[in-house]
């Protein structure tokens, strides 16, 4: 380390950030050490520490001390998984450099950037160029490509945790094994927070035979996890109901700090929230903003941009906000809800006090009392560093399918060469000889089946053996269509004078009548007409519904479902640090005396007979997918038993099955209903895995090219996409049903949405555990909020008030008392 120390490039650098009052970090010093020497690698650091810096300065140094090794051009690319963060990183480092005395460029190119910006750098590339993954594909689907690249020294991935385990992970992979081929000995260095596998993850990012080394920061961050409880317990829960009581408690948490971001799940309850607090506290007028994926790009931009200035009291955000912007004057975060995940969690509360030294403070504010067991949870997986893994994806042949159109839109590829480089690719690594010759088969004439259709013959083989696209219109709509984040069908949200506003899911406008009211971007719209995938709207006034956005439920982890069961367990004699126990002792107290609390070893399962009819509880604690698989498997279980229909419903923590008939089950045949005996076949015929593969075969064929969903100007709606999908879906399985994509197609069905491995592992505790059946005559703390969720899909709020009023009534709650 000393001879490094004495080196020109560290005195430049240590002299810059003396000026600046800062010193530099063991793991920053390291990282400049070992690039320096050669390494490839992965930082691990927490949020606020200068991981940026760590690789960043790493180039900077090499360079000081080597300035004879590099050549004009393109010396880094920086892979960031949102645009949003690609303008902030550049600026901190135009800003070092800039101050360092170099005079470099740094720029950006995502689908923000200025089209005449582009143009300019495809003729002269930055010294450092920050990117999206969809954007480097779309650089490599350029003519001539390989003399953007050729000098580089170094690739780098921020925040790869976030990438990780989504097929825009993937991307990254193959990205950089074409990169390798220009650079064969490029630098590939990841960043990223703390996950549960930090070395699979370098492995992913790095299978190479370079030299690589993982440098962990030492420094721990601090933070303070700070619930926010309502005035009085209620001893029967339900979602979302609190919201309208605490957010008196939320403002003056708002007011006492420099400012907040407000966490939120899911864009709806953005919206409300905003809402919620401006009701609560009309000055907050012009002081907060509202901030998620929808809202149009210029907004977030302007919100971002006075978020860092400290001008903006407050933002109510989704995910949109969770990565690593450095908004400084941000001393605080409040989490509305269960953050669902203890990575999630931790990367959202280190977005206040984002200095090294500053302690990060994060309010958790219920939606229901219940989610007070998941903030004591959340503190013991905090304390014990146990944060989840991300789980790689592999075989993503759709992926590989659009890549291979990038290269043959670029300058094209030789598929002997090209396969050997997939194969050290991690994803691809067990790719067998003939799916590649299906996949080169697929995109040369259609594969067996199609081959009949002119629109599947893509990529013509030249003579000299190289596979390229010759037709402008296959290469134009292939660059439109790039990427792998496929959406529900997004209409566009205009004034009818004019000025656009955001997105909206066509599932949810489809559903709204001629001028029906709705919120958006904190703005109440009424809707004119409906043309051409827009929404023309006025601005209007009252009352308005809040959009709902498909798959907009985060499910718990299998970290936080463990220590929530681990909390149940022993809730009734909570530890003196435990603040959320003692409150919730009335509620906990409850269900003990009507039902039973689940000890750790114990699986419960109530069965409650009122006037509705006759319900069947069961509580895994492993999140609302697991649950909903659980379900219809004990559905088709009990069926077998005797001919009964049921209706269901889940949340996070449990599951119901409703019938108007009495349910056959008792403490006899449990143990058979539960067994792990025969457990996939007993799911693949309680569900419809060949719909299920079928809805999940409209991504993978937009993602492959086989449905185009953007042309020229307009974009098709997700009837039409379906519909397309639908119908070839149909013909391969009729006439090859082992094509890779509809292989795919099952796979991601049972390791995404079954959740295979997450629901063997439930079965396999449920075994070992004591089954205790109980029975009551009214609903019990656990199973009340599981109840309302049902109701909330068919009732108006109105409605869903009144009944739940009703059901209060029923269940005698003053008696239980």
């Amino acid at each position: 380390m000393a001879a490094f120390e004495h080196t020109d490039g560290f005195k430049i650098i240590q002299q810059w950030m003396t000026d600046k009052g800062i010193a530099p970090f063991k793991f920053q010093i390291e990282t400049w050490k070992k690039f320096g020497n050669g390494y490839s690698g992965m930082v691990v650091a927490p949020t606020g520490f200068g991981k940026t810096f760590s690789v960043f300065l790493a180039l900077v140094s090499d360079f000081l001390n080597h300035p004879e090794q590099y050549r004009k051009g393109l010396k880094m690319i920086w892979i960031t998984p949102l645009r949003s963060l690609s303008k902030d990183i550049a600026k901190a480092m135009q800003e070092a450099i800039d101050e360092i005395g170099l005079d470099w460029t740094v720029g950006v190119r995502n689908g923000d950037t200025d089209p005449k910006v582009r143009q300019q750098q495809v003729k002269k590339m930055p010294e450092i160029l920050v990117v999206t993954p969809e954007s480097l594909h779309l650089l490599l689907a350029q003519k001539n490509n390989e003399t953007f690249f050729r000098d580089m020294k170094c690739v780098a991935v921020d925040e790869w945790h976030e990438l990780l385990g989504s097929k825009r992970g993937v991307m990254v992979e193959l990205a950089i094994s074409q990169l390798r081929k220009y650079v064969p000995k490029i630098k590939i260095w990841g960043i990223t927070a703390t996950i549960g596998n930090l070395d699979e993850a370098m492995e992913v990012l790095i299978p190479y035979d370079n030299k690589k080394t993982k440098i962990t920061a030492k420094e721990h961050k601090k933070i303070d996890i700070l619930p926010v409880f309502p005035d009085e317990i209620e001893i029967l829960p339900w979602a979302g109901h609190l919201g309208n009581k605490l957010a008196d408690k939320v403002v003056p948490i708002i007011l006492e700090s420099k400012s907040t971001i407000v966490f939120t799940n899911t864009r709806s309850q953005s919206e409300m929230w905003y809402q919620l607090l401006l009701d609560a506290h009309p000055d907050f007028a012009g002081q907060i903003a509202i901030h998620h994926s929808s809202i149009d790009a210029h907004l977030r931009i302007w919100i971002e941009e006075n978020l860092s200035s400290g001008k903006l009291k407050a933002v109510v955000s989704t995910s949109s906000l969770d990565l690593g912007i450095d908004f400084k004057p941000v001393d605080t975060v409040i989490q509305v809800g269960s953050a669902k995940g203890v990575a999630r969690f931790l990367q959202r509360a280190g977005r206040s006090g984002h200095s090294p030294f500053e302690t990060s403070r994060i309010y958790c504010v219920p939606t229901h009392s219940l989610e007070l067991i998941e903030v004591s949870a959340l503190k013991e997986a905090v304390k014990q560093k146990v944060v989840e893994p991300r789980e790689p994806q592999v075989l993503c042949f759709d992926v590989l399918v659009q890549f291979l159109m990038t290269l043959a839109v670029g300058d094209g590829f030789y598929p002997d060469e090209l396969y050997e480089r997939i194969k050290k690719v991690y994803a691809f690594q067990e790719i067998l000889d003939e799916e590649w010759k299906a996949i080169l088969e697929f995109l040369t004439i259609g594969g067996s089946v199609l081959k009949s259709y002119e629109e599947f013959h893509k990529i013509v083989i030249m003579e000299d053996g190289l596979y390229k696209v010759t037709s402008r219109k296959i290469a134009m709509l292939h660059r439109m269509n790039m990427g792998v984040i496929v959406s529900d069908a997004m209409l566009k949200v205009k004034f009818i004078s004019g000025g656009y506003i955001g997105m909206i899911e066509e599932y949810f406008i489809s559903k709204l009548k001629k001028e029906e009211k709705f919120i958006l971007a904190g703005r109440t719209l009424e809707v004119v007409i409906i043309k051409d995938m827009t929404v023309y709207v006025r601005a209007a006034k009252g009352r308005a519904l809040v959009p709902s956005y498909l798959g907009g439920r985060l499910p718990l982890s299998t970290n936080l479902g463990h220590f929530l069961r681990e909390k149940l367990s022993h809730a009734l004699n909570p530890k003196a640090s435990e603040k959320e126990l003692k409150f919730l002792h009335p509620l906990l107290i409850n269900q003990e005396k009507n039902s039973h609390i689940p000890k750790e070893g114990e699986f419960l399962v109530e069965m409650i007979k009122n006037r509705e009819g006759y319900h069947l509880f069961m509580y895994p604690f492993e999140g609302r997918l697991v649950h909903e698989v659980m379900a219809a498997l004990v559905a088709y279980r009990i069926s077998k038993l005797a001919p009964i229909s049921f209706s269901m419903a889940m949340n996070d923590y449990g599951f119901e099955l409703f019938s108007d008939k009495e349910i056959p089950l008792n403490e006899d045949n449990l143990q058979q209903i539960l067994t792990r005996d025969n457990l996939m076949n007993d799911v693949i015929a309680s569900i419809n895995s060949a719909e299920m593969a079928r809805r999940k075969f409209r991504d993978i064929a937009v993602i492959s090219g086989m449905v185009i969903q953007n042309y020229a100007g307009q974009q098709r709606s997700n009837k039409s996409l379906q519909s397309s999908a639908g119908l070839i879906f149909k013909v391969l399985e009729d006439h090859d049903s082992s094509h890779f994509l509809i292989k795919q197609a099952y796979t991601e069905v049972f390791n995404m949405q079954l959740q295979e491995q997450r629901l063997v592992e439930a079965f396999k505790r449920i075994e070992k555990s004591e089954i205790i059946l109980k029975h009551s005559r009214s609903f019990t703390p656990l199973s009340f909020p599981i109840k309302v969720d049902s109701l909330r899909q068919t009732l108006s709020s109105e409605g869903l008030d009144a009944r739940i009023k009703r059901m209060l009534k029923l269940s005698n709650i003053n008696d239980l008392l």
